[in-house]
């Protein structure tokens, strides 16, 4: 057992009032249970919090953060623990506010086009609920059967449906916020339009948890289109793939879904999931997956058979059509769970560079080249459409990339490389703890105090999970 802390001693001082607040089933000191609030899908780090609370409504949560700033102890956002960043490690230990029991799809307004839910809903389940109603919320993450739509928010999440419909700041029109000191708020208002005052609303999407704590989020829903085809091409040069890419676009075509996974992370893959709906062979490079969609079929088959004429010039092999949705289902599979593969192979750090989609052919070039030079092995696959790149890198003996200095020194270079392309260092996966070194490589000194400036003004006594996206202030 570990001795006690300052910290911990603090917390459990007060532990006698959480319990008043959330409930005693939902205030949580076992350290066996404890252990699954320490980690998320970051490389293998883990940090133990002092507590977990597990509130259910957003007066349960005010309550709490005026608590902990009362006493100056930090507080971790948690939803399902999905993140690749780090932003749900609680490295200070303190207070882990748990979203989970936050759980419920409040209204769908079907006249409206909107729907009105709790952080704590799993992103799939919403997804599944709006489409019975004929609605749709595109974002769709790959960890989407179990992340959770707070989660999302906080991350500014993608998915492969990014590339036509936007990512989830482009879906949100009002949220629910409990600040540091514990005041409840609305953002914005339930419109589509709202030109009123500083847009606190969007500023709240992609903080990490930084500056307050999400309690309720209207979205807008679109219509659910009737149909969608999909098409898996391989490439005999991943460069080529790269260039295919950008080709469509410029012919005028915008697909619903446009991934690329390199053949190392296809192989893995198909061994891990004990198939592949397509063969893997070693003379392929590259793969992407390509969707349409829409209500039009005859238009939609009419859309595939022109980008499968244009993918003829870029040396690509047989193209696979799934003819049914079983076969659209393997072939979703086997991009989704590319992730989970990979890390389970060793390639336990994942970097979500994003350059212009024009630049993605120069950037797969230079990771092999960085690879050659530091000694790293990679893999690369992602949402190529929208040049969101994501490379999973394994280099013998070294597990976790923070603080490491080989992999700074590595991850400094890529990065240099993607900010060369006229990138950035995260597309969709946040800064999080990993990833706030490198914030230096994309953005000024006048940038950067901005930003302090604003999580100062929200979290005044700096509880808010600190140490996120820069050090703490």
């Amino acid at each position: 057992m570990r001795p006690e802390t300052a910290m911990q001693s603090q917390v459990m001082a007060l532990l006698d009032e959480f319990r008043l607040i959330a409930g005693d089933p939902f205030v949580v000191t076992d350290p066996a249970v404890m252990h699954a609030y320490g980690h998320d899908e970051t490389e293998t780090l883990h940090y133990q919090p002092d507590i977990v609370i597990r509130p259910r409504t957003a007066e349960q949560v005010s309550a709490i953060m005026k608590l902990c700033n009362q006493h100056r102890i930090p507080v971790t956002p948690r939803g399902a623990g999905t993140g690749l960043s780090g932003g749900a490690l609680p490295h200070l230990g303190g207070v882990v506010i748990s979203t989970d029991r936050m759980n419920s799809i409040l209204d769908i307004d079907e006249m409206n086009g909107t729907v009105t839910t709790e952080p704590g809903v799993i992103t799939e389940v919403l997804q599944d609920a709006v489409k019975k109603k004929n609605l749709f919320y595109p974002p769709d993450p790959s960890s989407r059967g179990s992340c959770f739509i707070g989660g999302n928010i906080a991350e500014n999440s993608g998915g492969p449906k990014a590339v036509k419909y936007g990512v989830v700041r482009d879906y949100v029109l009002n949220l629910e916020i409990v600040l540091p000191t514990g005041e409840i708020i609305w953002t914005g208002a339930n419109v589509r339009k709202n030109s009123t005052g500083y847009n606190l609303t969007q500023l709240i999407v992609g903080s990490e948890g930084t500056l307050a704590l999400v309690t309720k989020i209207v979205l807008k829903l679109i219509p659910l289109p009737k149909f969608d085809l999909l098409m898996l091409v391989p490439f005999h040069s991943l460069e080529k793939a790269g260039q295919a890419v950008s080709a469509i676009f410029r012919e005028g075509f915008t697909p619903s879904a446009l991934e690329l996974v390199e053949i190392d992370a296809l192989k893995i893959t198909a061994r891990f999931i004990g198939n592949s709906p397509v063969p893997v062979t070693d003379e392929m490079e590259a793969h992407l997956i390509i969707e349409v969609d829409g209500n039009d079929q005859e238009q939609m088959l009419r859309e595939m058979e022109a980008i499968a004429a244009i993918l003829e010039n870029y040396e690509a092999g047989e193209i696979f059509f799934a003819d049914n949705e079983q076969q659209k289902s393997e072939l979703w599979k086997l991009r989704r769970r590319v992730a989970e593969a990979v890390k389970l192979e060793g390639y336990t750090m994942e970097e979500d560079t994003v350059v212009p989609r024009g630049q993605l052919p120069a950037l797969i070039r230079g990771v092999k080249q960085l690879g050659e030079l530091h000694q790293f092995h990679a893999v690369c696959y992602g949402h190529a459409g929208d040049g969101n790149l994501h490379i999973r890198i394994k280099k013998e003996g070294i597990s976790d990339s923070l603080d490491n200095p080989e992999m700074t020194a590595l991850l400094r270079a890529l990065f240099t490389l993607v900010k060369g392309l006229g990138g950035t260092i995260s597309g969709e996966h946040g800064i999080g703890l990993v990833q706030k070194g490198f914030m230096d490589i994309v953005m000024s000194r006048t940038h950067m105090r901005l930003m302090r400036e604003i999580k100062q003004a929200f979290d005044p006594n700096n509880i808010l999970n600190t140490g996120k996206i820069f050090d703490a202030l």
